[in-house]
């Protein structure tokens, strides 16, 4: 990625991460008084349509700030920072976690962006990441909690995959040193996944912006160990150095950018590509490089889809940053 590059990713996270309107929530109304104002409710997170998007834009900033401190958008990030990431809005974000009607909010997709910027922060020694820890820590406790209770992983290919963020969740885990959580990570993923055989890859769906199978295999990679995962794998996609199963490794069609839902596919292009990049290193030989090969094809297809039509704009730029430089 050229600087030029990075900042025109940058330049598209600031141009929404601060926009109020249009907004799509994820809130509970028990009665008039929870009357729901986007900056009110979240003085942090309010912008780029809904909550989640608005975390990983500031995600995409926090690593653009990071990797390129020498970018003329820099400024105009550390001045973002400096005005959001205040004591007191920390506060208030927290406070709306604390309300009976939230214990589903975000889950687990915003949980997992949310441990994902924190861990951003913590990295590029960011003196934010110490203001943002108490609403890291509370979105840390909850997966910590939610874990033993799901008997089931959810494989869809939108925001509920377990997988998805198990691998978000599991670079917080290792980035803060949480050993214990990261574990418990592992002993679920075993119990879900571990007798996974001859994945079908009956997809895409027409709304995915994930791939359920290549969440699983990267959410495996990152939390069994290296002698293990390629064992499980094998027989996981057995035949992947034939090519196939083929609708796993063919970009997505869309055909309508303007539909928001539609437009996941774009996501899904770059969710795939990021994916393969990260599993084909740790599964080497053919089967790898069909791995890479298919990155390549899809990256090819989505990255100049990432600005243009706001339904797409408002959430594509991260997902691009993740496919160039990976979840590190």
């Amino acid at each position: 990625m050229t600087p030029n590059d990075a900042a025109a990713l940058a330049r598209i996270a600031l141009g929404h991460v601060t926009r109020e309107y249009p907004h799509k929530a994820d809130h509970v109304m028990n009665g008039d008084d929870d009357a729901y104002l986007p900056r009110r409710v979240h003085p942090i997170f309010f912008g780029s349509f809904d909550w989640h998007s608005c975390v990983h834009g500031y995600w995409l900033l926090t690593r653009i700030q990071r990797l390129y401190p020498d970018l003329a958008e820099v400024a105009a990030i550390d001045a973002l920072f400096a005005d959001a990431f205040t004591v007191d809005k920390v506060a208030a974000e927290c406070a709306y976690l604390d309300q009976p009607t939230s214990r589903g909010f975000e889950r687990p997709y915003g949980w997992a962006w949310l441990l994902m910027l924190h861990s951003e922060l913590v990295v590029a020694k960011s003196p934010h990441g110490a203001t943002l820890r108490p609403l890291a820590n509370a979105f840390a406790d909850r997966w910590r909690s939610h874990l033993p209770l799901m008997t089931y992983p959810v494989r869809a290919g939108t925001h509920a995959n377990t997988a998805f963020a198990l691998v978000l969740a599991e670079r917080y885990a290792r980035v803060i040193g949480d050993a214990a959580l990261r574990q418990g990570m592992a002993e679920r993923a075993e119990h879900w996944f571990g007798a996974d055989r001859g994945a079908q890859a009956w997809e895409p769906g027409g709304e995915d912006f994930l791939s359920p199978v290549l969440m699983e295999a990267m959410a495996m990679q990152r939390l069994l160990p290296a002698d293990a995962f390629a064992a499980w794998f094998a027989d996981f996609l057995p035949r992947l150095s034939d090519g196939e199963p083929s609708s796993l490794l063919t970009p997505a069609w869309v055909s309508d950018r303007s539909d928001g839902r539609i437009a996941h596919l774009d996501g899904l292009n770059l969710s795939r590509a990021w994916a393969m990049r990260a599993i084909a290193p740790a599964v080497g030989g053919a089967a790898g490089q069909v791995l890479a090969t298919a990155a390549d094809d899809h990256l090819a297809v989505a990255l100049d889809q990432v600005a243009g039509d706001y339904m797409g704009e408002h959430w594509l730029a991260s997902f691009a940053l993740l496919a160039i430089t990976g979840t590190e």
